[in-house]
């Protein structure tokens, strides 16, 4: 496996830029979305939260390349990202055509789970302004080459929007490699995008092609089975009971297959309840395993995101320096702490991340 070599932080104008589609989460707290009677409005996407997380929590200077409609509602997705700091320089712009037959903002209903009782996703999101972007619709000369980026982040969920973004997802990771920029891609699988358009099949036909130009591929425990199509010895349909030494194989799997990733990270949960999870994190980078403190018994108040803060923590880490230890514990430490506030995006400082770190209890601050 090769290093991880970045740009120089003076000679980038953006530590970290995500491709990705951001929607509106509607949240019905703590009722039920086919009961409720009012919703909290959040934004939220797979890609975009990492460069979020890294604004917010780690300082970074980041940015989003994404599609929006012009109308009030995209205007409102627009005022969000700005509460959330990611620039948007590079947001292309589609036309409204009146009642979003064409072009509309993505909506994500999604209610926490308690106990027995699991957390429920629903995406209204067909015909979105992300789903358009096609290639060449982006500049990435600019981007990568006149502005300057260290780490490019996409993933799984982008590509599953339409038969376009599979293509801009390879053209950004070609111009990002002959820039010199790492990229990342977060495998995300997600059985409802993939349902109506090929399943689990065409995920992997997609995601098989895509990892060729990744550096660093980041997953959980099901997504390399799910979107790449690995197995792993012992697990139960559920991929509970993951012996951690299978595990590592299967990534030793993935790296003969592709040796072009330079580095390997994945989240472990089990959900024990909706609830209460164990939390765990691996990285495998230059033929090592590092793993991140477990979190046996975690209390989860909303899941969501969880993922993506791991990754954000983790891309901090390589970008700060960090050692490869550091960095996959900033990764879960990043992501235990997402799952304690609602919405999908992170609420944590840098200070919190790295007091959990260091094992901080959960006594009153005052």
């Amino acid at each position: 496996m090769e290093e991880i070599v970045l740009k120089k932080q003076s000679d980038c104008k953006w530590d970290q830029v995500s491709l990705g589609e951001i929607m509106l989460r509607l949240d019905p707290g703590d009722t039920r979305i086919k009961t409720t009677r009012q919703f909290t409005v959040w934004e939220g996407g797979g890609e975009y939260n990492v460069a979020r997380g890294l604004k917010r929590c780690f300082k970074l200077n980041t940015a989003v390349v994404t599609g929006i409609v012009e109308n009030d509602v995209g205007y409102l997705l627009q005022d969000l990202i700005y509460q959330g700091g990611v620039n948007q320089d590079y947001v292309k712009w589609f036309p409204f055509d009146g009642v979003g037959k064409k072009c509309r903002v993505g909506l994500n209903f999604t209610e926490k789970g308690f106990g027995v009782r699991g957390a429920l996703g629903v995406s209204d999101r067909g015909h979105t302004a992300a789903s358009l972007l096609k290639k060449g619709d982006i500049d990435w000369n600019q981007i990568f080459g006149k502005d300057g980026v260290r780490w490019l982040h996409t993933g799984g969920i982008f590509a599953a929007l339409s038969d376009t973004t599979p293509d801009v997802v390879i053209e950004a990771l070609q111009i990002a490699k002959k820039n010199g920029v790492i990229t990342s891609y977060d495998l995300n699988y997600r059985p409802s995008l993939w349902k109506d358009i090929g399943g689990q099949a065409r995920a992997q036909e997609v995601n098989k092609e895509i990892a060729k130009f990744v550096d660093v591929m980041i997953g959980n425990e099901e997504d390399f089975h799910a979107a790449l199509g690995f197995e792993i010895p012992g697990v139960d349909e559920n991929f509970g009971n993951i012996k951690i030494e299978s595990y590592k194989q299967m990534l030793k799997n993935v790296v003969k297959a592709y040796p072009n990733f330079k580095a390997l990270a994945t989240t472990l949960r089990q959900a024990k309840t909706a609830t209460i999870n164990d939390w765990g994190a691996i990285l495998y980078y230059k033929d090592e395993f590092y793993e991140a403190i477990n979190r046996p018994n975690l209390e989860i108040y909303d899941r969501v995101g969880g993922g993506d803060s791991f990754a954000s923590g983790l891309i901090y880490g390589f970008l700060a320096g960090k050692s490869p230890e550091q960095a996959v514990n900033y990764g879960a430490a990043h992501g235990a702490l997402a799952m304690t506030t609602p919405g999908d995006t992170t609420m944590a400082s840098l200070k919190e991340v790295e007091s959990i770190m260091k094992g901080a209890g959960a006594r009153v601050q005052r």
